[in-house]
């Protein structure tokens, strides 16, 4: 498996270490054709990008692909603000943006109290002090999924399952319908092998495999999904950011209608 395109990278613009020319240029050395810059959404408490520092962002972008001859995307991580489905990236934003990543993360302002308790501090409490996580909490989740899924134009879901635990197969499905790629996150534990392999066998859900570095080291580094595609004889021709291909981005298609 050789990576053609790393699109979950941080730089300091929210949580990462090094400077987007810096990861650019691991990209560079790594052998990738494009990047993508996804720093967190504007909804992070902790880490969120700043509108105010997009523009000064998109100039780094574009002075780093000149410099070294990579494709450079700017993007955003945004977050899943409840069971709503609406997220931190805004119709009004998506003109500063080429691609749009999305997830579920804590430390959020979420769109409502009332979802800040069940969706926010529910997952929160269930993975401190449950050792498996309610059918509710299930089902909220895979709604949250499912109507980000629905009402964004999605072009990859980062992290499934991660610190948000959902009906991972039905998710697929729905990403299935609408065009929206499952990450294969390198950084995180998201998936179970039995997950994965069931949304491969039971649904026509897509790929892409990233690193989520949050550091220049980490960019392409796709070691611990290898291991777990190894394990699972994992079909890669429903990987599309390998061996030379790069994904359709909905993104991309909505923005241009």
């Amino acid at each position: 498996m050789i990576l053609t395109a790393d699109y979950h990278t941080h730089t300091p613009y929210s949580h990462g270490k090094n400077t987007v020319a810096e990861n650019v240029c691991a990209a560079k050395e790594k052998g990738l054709q494009e990047i993508a810059v996804s720093d967190h959404g504007f909804a992070h408490l902790a880490f969120g990008v700043s509108r105010k520092k997009i523009p000064a962002c998109r100039a780094e972008c574009q002075a780093a692909e000149k410099e070294y001859g990579v494709k450079v995307l700017l993007g955003m991580e945004a977050n899943i603000l409840g069971k709503s489905g609406k997220t931190d990236l805004k119709v009004q934003d998506y003109d500063d943006f080429d691609i749009f990543l999305c997830g579920n993360h804590i430390f959020v302002a979420y769109e409502s109290f009332g979802q800040w308790w069940s969706y926010g501090m529910g997952n929160i409490f269930s993975r401190k002090f449950r050792s498996r996580p309610s059918d509710k909490l299930i089902a909220l989740n895979t709604k949250a999924y499912i109507q980000t899924i629905k009402n964004n134009p999605v072009d990859i879901l980062t992290h499934l399952n991660y610190l948000c635990p959902a009906d991972a197969l039905e998710v697929a499905k729905c990403s299935a319908d609408y065009g929206t790629y499952i990450e294969l996150n390198s950084k995180k534990e998201h998936l179970t092998d039995e997950e994965l392999n069931d949304i491969v066998q039971k649904t026509s859900a897509r790929f892409v495999v990233d690193s989520d570095a949050h550091s220049a080291s980490r960019v392409g580094d796709t070691a611990r999904v290898e291991q777990q595609l190894a394990r699972l004889n994992f079909p890669m021709d429903r990987i599309d950011n390998i061996d030379g291909r790069t994904p359709t981005l909905r993104f991309k298609d909505y923005k241009s209608r």
